[in-house]
């Protein structure tokens, strides 16, 4: 699920020969990048953001276009200037990997909001695995963009961050708690017991929940709070959620998730026909063949050019050290698929929810918004976990239930694997 070097590689690779281009027209530009690819919380195909900052009047699009096109790093038909936006930006795919890059000028809110989420990332080691599952399961439900009627990473990463701020029994900060029983949790919080209808979610001092006709107070311009409601940490009076048109059908999704994954842990799930033959992560999350076919591709292309940024290294090697908190050994990498990767997700024992009465009561007290994130691959070592379920937790559920509809997948799907085992 998480990025592999070699996929940093090759995004550094895009960054450097856009940069080579900026830097022939405006040798003083700054080029800086920021979006998932700076926080490292990019699926294998996401956007790179740049954003470049210098000393002109107007945003220099169709000068940087005509070099852009000039040094033939974009597929021809692929470089888009769109000037009318609210940010005006160029966007393009590079030629040799196909990866979507988006260009602006002069904007710094898109660099200081990463340097806000990497805060965040070092205070909560947890967060970056909650949110590569999350942006996969909107992704591929076509929920993961604003204007497919989704919400925004910038808004999913708050949302996140104020789960954990405000979760009344986990620690987020420490690498050995039940990521399983965390995401069942989200989604139970969002899907179920969220009042999108009066309250809005507070990140700064600490979190809070908080009346929407006090935080209306405070907006500019005369806007009224949005249905997804979220305070801009970076900017006061600003509600990052007022453009997530489609808040109440992500509600929907997640309340589905929240039911799937409760009824694959309780004890009716081991009567379950297809249970040898079907990952439990896997009954919300899929993957296609061109997906994997693509990270393939990259790392027998760029395995040979890894070459770890300090702050990357460290990201994968917190992603290793979760994996053997679960008492898992890593395999020889080696030896694995090219398009595994490793995903440490543990569902709840029921001696975990023994101090409290149930998971609902339990999570109950607790950028750019164009992003093309794909699928992402199969858990590469297959990691086992105890799946000693609450009985608390949906028992009388029926076993089958439909996937809302979302984007047709082009080829048959792949799960990511969580095997069971009798291991304590």
């Amino acid at each position: 699920m998480s990025p592999r070097p070699e996929e940093a590689a090759m995004r550094r690779e895009v960054v450097k020969r856009i940069e080579t281009v900026i830097k022939d027209l405006w040798p003083t530009a700054d080029v800086q990048i920021f979006g998932s690819f700076s926080t490292g919380l990019y699926l294998p195909t996401s956007d790179i953001d740049l954003v470049v900052f210098g000393k002109w009047e107007r945003p220099p699009l169709q000068l940087l276009e005509q070099a852009l096109r000039k040094h033939n790093v974009a597929e021809p038909y692929s470089i888009k200037v769109l000037d009318k936006a609210t940010v005006p930006i160029i966007k393009l795919t590079d030629q040799e990997t196909e990866v979507k890059v988006d260009i602006s000028f002069n904007v710094e809110t898109g660099v200081k909001a990463a340097r806000f989420i990497k805060e965040y990332m070092k205070k909560y080691s947890l967060l970056p695995y909650l949110i590569l599952v999350l942006k996969q399961f909107l992704l591929q439900r076509d929920l993961n963009e604003v204007f497919t009627g989704g919400i925004s990473s910038y808004s999913l990463i708050l949302m996140a961050i104020s789960f954990l701020q405000l979760h009344p029994r986990i620690d987020a900060r420490r690498a050995d708690e039940n990521l399983g029983m965390l995401l069942i949790e989200f989604f139970e919080l969002y899907g179920r017991n969220f009042n999108y209808l009066k309250t809005g979610i507070r990140i700064k001092n600490g979190g809070a929940y908080i009346a929407k006709e006090e935080i209306m107070k405070v907006m500019t311009n005369g806007y009224r709070p949005s249905m997804l409601c979220i305070e801009d940490p970076l900017l006061p009076g600003n509600d990052v959620g007022r453009s997530s048109y489609g808040a109440m059908q992500v509600k929907q999704v997640f309340d589905y998730a929240y039911i799937v994954l409760s009824h694959a842990v309780s004890p009716l799930a081991r009567s379950y026909p297809n249970r040898d033959s079907e990952s439990t992560l896997g009954r919300i999350i899929k993957v296609t063949q061109e997906v994997i076919d693509y990270r393939a591709w990259i790392k027998k292309k760029w395995g040979s050019k890894i070459n770890l940024s300090p702050e990357l290294d460290n990201r994968l090697k917190i992603r290793d050290q979760i994996a053997l908190c679960n008492g898992e050994q890593q395999q020889n990498r080696d030896s694995e698929p090219s398009y595994n990767q490793h995903l440490a997700l543990s569902l709840a024992s029921t001696q975990q929810l023994s101090s409290g009465s149930s998971a609902s009561s339990v999570s109950s007290l607790s950028s750019s918004d164009i992003e093309s994130d794909t699928a992402p691959c199969t858990a590469p070592n297959v990691f086992q976990f105890s799946l000693q379920a609450p009985t608390q937790l949906m028992a009388s559920l029926a076993p089958a239930l439909p996937l809302p509809s979302g984007k047709p997948q082009s080829a048959p799907p792949r799960a990511l694997i969580m095997a069971a085992s009798n291991q304590v």
